[in-house]
């Protein structure tokens, strides 16, 4: 007897994915969570009199997953919310704004006013880059493989799949720089791409975010009402209908390996759970670092490189703030001046520093040290889902902030980098507010790693190209088989990667699922 067929070990949203999609087939699959809830960094919170979200609230490759409806999330209240612009441009430097429309027309329109000379070169981007965005889509939706990428090159997309292997190998400076020749162009898609995964924009295989913006133009971003938790909340609804069970304050600690085979897992108050297969949805290094009791002989080479790679440090940190009052950009008036009908607070406020500026960022992290001016993400989301403060009147700041090193120097208790933060997002202003913030909390790497579990506070994040997902590199995070049997991996330091995407979940719990199969060890699939 066993205590499941799966066990799914985290409850992110690609961890409830997973055993969503299994349990919908009819398989037994128990999800453990160490935190009391379930979400990870996609989940909502309540403190201080609101609700905040853990990481960004903005969600635009989930939507284009078929996840929302095959897991019949609307039916367990999932909704979305959408924001007039995708984002607003902003610079510390003081540049020109500008706005990210889903409408590439309309998008085209306010160039024309803010930036003409870069208007033709937005243009022939979309003609180059919207075949690929939309490849990258289909190939996110399954298990990569070359007779994949080949498959849409024999259906009339080789120009897309030629272009976009070419980008796989390229730098996103590179790949942007030969359509767009003003910086202020460029960094908000560095800052949503290579920056968020902590990566320079001029290394390569950082060029396939040059897909970012054409990405947005074919999914609309959109915010789920009552915070991004309500997305994981309601998956887990979808989960546990099926008949998925889950346990928090389930601790994993070690897997337990029998004849060369993953047989369960043993939890921190010394509790083993057995099942056929386990799927560990977190951050695949802890795994082949901490958790196997054995190495089988298959998996030893696999095993001693991931110990030899140094682990990761995070580099991200968040203030979540109520506010008495609304802020007002100083830029709102020249975006409004071509869009009136926008709420410039409405859309994340993605603040760029200089292409030199972000240099010595990623220069800075590595001596222990935070930039003068680190690219900031900023949005109030009450304005667009008021149900996130329930004081009348009163709003909710996101702030979010790169590179903030796990390795501050001089620590991060009692410093006063989260101070400065807010003052920097203050000069945008064009009133002060820092006498309108009522109470605020700083989010930094070390309190992700003691909250979340997150070691030394990073964020996994699958860091390779679609070529070396496509040629089976690294099979481990990009087949989802570990190479240890009864093993599995999924979450976002897997193909696809970071942020609200959960491909990485439905494609795992497809190939678990198949394995099963071939075993004779799952139950008959349940009508859908």
């Amino acid at each position: 007897m066993t205590d499941a067929d799966v066990i799914v070990v985290g409850g992110g949203h690609n961890g409830l994915i997973c055993g969503a999609y299994l349990a919908r087939a009819a398989i037994d699959t128990l999800l453990l969570e160490a935190r009391d809830e379930v979400g990870g960094c996609a989940s909502t919170v309540s403190d201080l009199g609101a609700r905040f979200n853990i990481c960004h609230c903005d969600h635009t490759m989930i939507r284009a997953m078929p996840v929302i409806d095959e897991l019949e999330l609307g039916a367990h209240g999932l909704e979305y919310l959408e924001p007039r612009a995708s984002f607003v441009n902003l610079f510390h430097d003081g540049g020109e704004p500008w706005a990210f429309f889903h409408d590439p027309v309309e998008l085209l329109d306010g160039l024309a006013r803010s930036y003409p000379t870069q208007v033709d070169g937005y243009r022939r981007y979309l003609d180059d880059a919207l075949p690929v965005a939309s490849l990258l889509i289909e190939v996110a939706r399954t298990t990569p493989s070359a007779p994949h990428i080949l498959a849409e090159v024999l259906t009339g997309r080789a120009s897309a799949a030629r272009r976009l292997l070419r980008w796989s190998r390229s730098s996103l400076d590179r790949v942007l720089g030969s359509y767009l020749d003003d910086w202020r162009l460029v960094m908000p898609a560095v800052a949503t791409g290579p920056s968020v995964w902590g990566r320079p924009p001029d290394l390569p295989g950082t060029g396939i975010a040059a897909a970012t913006y054409a990405t947005r133009h074919l999914v609309r971003t959109g915010r789920p009402r009552g915070g991004s938790g309500a997305l994981t909340d309601a998956v887990r609804a979808s989960f546990e209908v099926a008949g998925g069970r889950v346990d928090c304050g389930a601790r994993v600690v070690r897997l337990v390996v029998e004849d060369g085979a993953v047989r369960g897992v043993r939890l921190g108050d010394g509790t083993e759970l057995t099942s056929r297969a386990v799927v560990a949805a977190c951050d695949p290094h802890r795994v082949y670092v901490d958790w196997l009791d054995g190495v089988p002989w298959a998996a030893r080479r696999r095993v001693a490189r991931w110990r030899r790679r140094p682990p990761p440090d995070g580099y991200e940190s968040k203030i979540d703030g109520v506010l008495s009052r609304l802020p007002r950009y100083r830029a709102a008036a020249a975006i409004e001046a071509s869009h009136p009908d926008l709420d410039v607070l409405e859309p994340t406020a993605v603040v760029c520093p200089s292409p030199e500026q972000l240099a010595e960022a990623h220069r800075l992290r590595c001596e222990g040290r935070v930039a003068p001016v680190p690219t900031l993400l900023a949005n109030v989301p009450s304005v667009l889902d008021p149900s996130l403060t329930t004081g009348a009147g009163h709003h909710v700041l996101s702030l979010e902030v790169l590179f903030t090193p796990y390795a501050l120097r001089g620590g991060w208790p009692g410093s006063d980098e989260p101070r400065r933060w807010l003052g920097l997002w203050a000069e945008l202003l064009d009133e002060p507010i820092l006498d309108a913030i009522e109470s605020c909390r700083a989010m930094t790497p070390d309190r992700y790693e003691a909250e979340f579990s997150m070691h030394r506070g990073h964020t996994p994040s699958y860091a390779g190209s679609p070529l070396a997902a496509l040629v089976g590199r690294q099979r481990e995070l990009t087949r989802y088989r570990s190479g240890i049997r009864g093993l599995y991996l999924s979450g976002a330091g897997t193909f696809p990667g970071a942020g609200v995407f959960g491909a990485a979940g439905r494609n795992a719990a497809h190939v678990v699922e198949h394995d099963l199969r071939h075993r004779g060890r799952s139950r008959r699939l349940v009508a859908r």
